[in-house]
């Protein structure tokens, strides 16, 4: 009896470790590493970006979820919360730190020098002093340039062939975006200057102030509405294109997102493509390479999309050289 007593312990004893083992192994398994994704805007503003950024990542092994885990911060329009957003993600050690917008990635750059950054800028990134040069970065610090403003003379240019006798330009800015609306609005006054054309400018850097601009600007009688590049501007798109198309007044815009949903017309860099790069970049940093070493991206593309209903409903016809010249005709 003693015996079996003694083989039923043992047996207790084994079969315990055994039920313990994968606890313990469990235990010693490295966390996964965090991405942390800061943009000044909202989740529902940013879906098909977030795929693209999931796909960057995804082309370089990394799954959320499944081997990476991906902290969001979202500031929801208001550009203040930035700083304490980034600083969250760099007490909770983020192993890189992917942001959007000229303004999330200077806080970026004050908050951490150690923490990797991989950045969406519209302005040259060398002008805002995040990298030393775009070939080679130095620092913490590359990302993707998507051209917002070195495109503002054509972006003209393009509507004053698809409005004829456009004359007087309202300029929509946020003036939350200090940083770019200087060589903005620099090369606006500059391009309009060779145009013929009158440029009036207005602020709006909240959903309620885009609808006060609005009602300033249509008092002005303006002959089109050149809206600038901002995500915030981006996240209040259906709002925009509401507004031009209640007042009949035609608006160009940075991105194809615009026109996608109903705005006139874009000319600039695909956005979307530039947030898969951005999660390529990160893949790899993830994988040992430092941002020092990863020359900044240029957008390697820039696209005309124009919306041919829109401008029919505007009393606008396209003319067969711009359409010839369009990426994309959206009928």
């Amino acid at each position: 009896m003693q015996l079996d007593q003694i083989k039923r312990r043992k047996f207790i004893t084994l079969l315990g470790g055994a039920a313990a083992w994968p606890l313990a192994a469990r235990a010693q398994q490295p966390a996964m590493p965090v991405i942390g994704f800061l943009t000044p805007t909202s989740p529902d503003a940013q879906a098909d970006r977030l795929r693209a950024f999931r796909l960057g990542l995804k082309e370089t092994g990394h799954i959320e979820g499944e081997n990476v885990t991906i902290a969001y911060r979202w500031a929801d329009n208001q550009i203040d919360r930035v700083p304490e957003l980034v600083a969250d993600l760099v007490h909770r050690k983020a192993a890189v730190i992917a942001t959007v917008g000229d303004q999330t990635a200077l806080a970026a750059k004050a908050a951490t020098t150690t923490i990797p950054i991989v950045f969406v800028t519209g302005e040259d990134p060398v002008r805002l002093g995040l990298v030393t040069s775009l070939a080679r970065p130095g620092g913490n610090m590359t990302g993707v340039n998507i051209f917002v403003n070195e495109v503002v003379a054509k972006r003209l240019e393009l509507l004053r062939e698809l409005v004829p006798g456009v004359a007087r330009v309202a300029v929509l800015i946020n003036p939350a975006n200090f940083s770019s609306n200087e060589s903005t609005l620099r090369d606006m006054a500059a391009a309009a200057r060779v145009m013929g054309l009158q440029v009036q400018v207005f602020n709006a850097d909240t959903g309620g102030q885009i609808d006060a601009a609005f009602a300033t600007l249509v008092r002005e009688r303006p002959d089109a509405i050149f809206v600038s590049g901002s995500p915030l501007f981006t996240s209040q798109r259906v709002q925009l294109i509401l507004l031009a198309t209640r007042h009949a007044v035609p608006a160009t815009y940075a991105g194809r997102q615009f026109p996608e949903i109903g705005g006139l017309m874009s000319y600039g860099a695909n956005l979307t493509d530039a947030w898969r790069q951005v999660g390529v970049y990160t893949g790899r940093i993830l994988k040992g390479v430092r941002p020092a070493d990863l020359p900044v991206m240029q957008a390697s593309k820039l696209e005309l999309v124009i919306n041919a209903q829109a401008a029919r409903v505007l009393g606008l016809a396209v003319p067969p050289q711009l359409i010839a010249r369009a990426d994309e005709v959206i009928e």
